[in-house]
């Protein structure tokens, strides 16, 4: 009788390399989300104070909306 094992050809040492790159895309993920938060700040106070008026913000709470510690204000108007 043989028995074969099912780890037989695998290392026994644990793979770190799929922490690696899960650390890596959640690094990634975070710049491209921080890259696109600062667009949106720069484009909302590129706008004039009436659009600013128009979707229900001031100039105060750019910052604040697009980082979403606005969001108490904004549902109040959907």
């Amino acid at each position: 009788m043989t028995i074969i094992s099912q780890t037989a050809g695998r290392s026994l040492r644990p793979s770190s390399s799929s922490g690696f790159f899960s650390t890596l895309a959640i690094a990634v993920y975070a710049l491209f989300d921080r890259l696109e938060r600062r667009s949106a700040v720069k484009t909302l106070n590129e706008l004039d104070d009436r659009a600013l008026r128009d979707i229900g913000i001031t100039r105060s709470q750019i910052e604040d909306a697009v980082y979403g510690q606005f969001k108490a204000e904004l549902t109040r108007y959907l």
